[in-house]
């Protein structure tokens, strides 16, 4: 049917109910003023009595024809009075009644605070919680720290068939001050242990070699390591000078306290000594936590 005004919006109904504490009487008091008997339903010990007949009802006054007793159970219906609103009844939306538009057309942001919330189901409790992004985003994801970079400060001399820590001695990124400068090493932090991707490269100059090796030490022993030996090192030759670089890369799974550090290994054709030349372009010791 057409009707003047704006669109009603749709209410959920429910009729006002009112329990009585019964007594030896024919007269008792209403919650809610009715018109007459036939705006309420009555039951007496759960039997629906007839209006106008069994009792009357003005305003908020009721009259019974027949008194009740003590022991008798009594309430009634409000047949005229439906309690409505518009917010729907707990429990009572589903998927069918969400609108997309309840998601897509809200303002998008390209940023989120830390105190921001979303909403999710708890499938413990069967209902749905709440959680801020700091908390949401510690569970998810990974933001691959602890990292660190570090190169050495000056040239290093290596003795002949010695193994001996490369010093690494400037820091240039250390998320966690996780890497020492003084004895050359990586820590594991507290809480941080995981997949780590560790990289390290270093070159020496000076004399000939007949065995060189790389390695990666953990908690002072070996985990890995690049060999050349004899008739594989050659010369390479810069600016006159003679030069060997070398690279390795590691993946290991490490414990908090765990330390990692690089070593390396000379047997030099004439003995004696051979510089490592540690300079950030050409040496570097590296590493980031991939996944916890």
């Amino acid at each position: 049917m057409p009707f003047i005004g704006n669109q009603p919006a749709l209410s959920y109904t429910s009729f006002a109910k009112q329990d009585f504490t019964t007594s030896a009487t024919t007269s008792y008091t209403l919650d809610n003023p009715v018109a007459n008997a036939n705006e309420l339903a009555l039951f007496i010990n759960f039997v629906r009595q007839e209006p106008t007949t069994a009792y009357s009802a003005s305003g908020t006054s009721l009259i019974l024809t027949s008194a009740t007793s003590a022991s008798d159970d009594m309430y009634c219906v409000f047949l005229g009075k439906a309690v409505q609103t518009v917010n729907p009844p707990n429990s009572s939306v589903g998927n069918s009644q969400l609108d997309v538009s309840a998601i897509n057309s809200q303002t998008a942001e390209t940023s989120i605070a830390g105190g921001d919330e979303v909403l999710i189901y708890d499938t413990s409790a069967s209902a749905l919680r709440k959680m801020t992004r700091t908390n949401f985003v510690s569970g998810v994801g990974e933001t691959n720290t602890p990292n660190f970079y570090a190169y050495g400060a000056s040239s290093q001399t290596v003795s002949d068939a010695t193994e001996t820590t490369i010093q690494f001695s400037n820091e240039v990124v250390d998320s966690d001050s996780a890497y020492d400068t003084t004895n050359y090493r990586f820590t594991v932090p507290s809480g941080k242990g995981g997949l780590y991707l560790l990289n390290t490269t270093f070159r020496f100059v000076g004399g000939g070699v007949s065995e060189v090796n790389l390695k990666f030490r953990k908690n002072g022993s070996q985990i890995s390591a690049f060999y050349t030996y004899s008739g594989a090192v050659g010369t390479n030759i810069y600016n006159g000078i003679n030069y060997l670089s070398r690279n390795l890369t590691l993946f290991e799974n490490l414990s908090a306290g765990d330390y990692i550090d690089v070593a390396v290994y000379f047997n030099l054709t004439g003995g004696g000594t051979c510089t490592l030349n540690n300079n950030k372009d050409v040496a570097e010791f590296s590493g980031f936590r991939i996944s916890s």
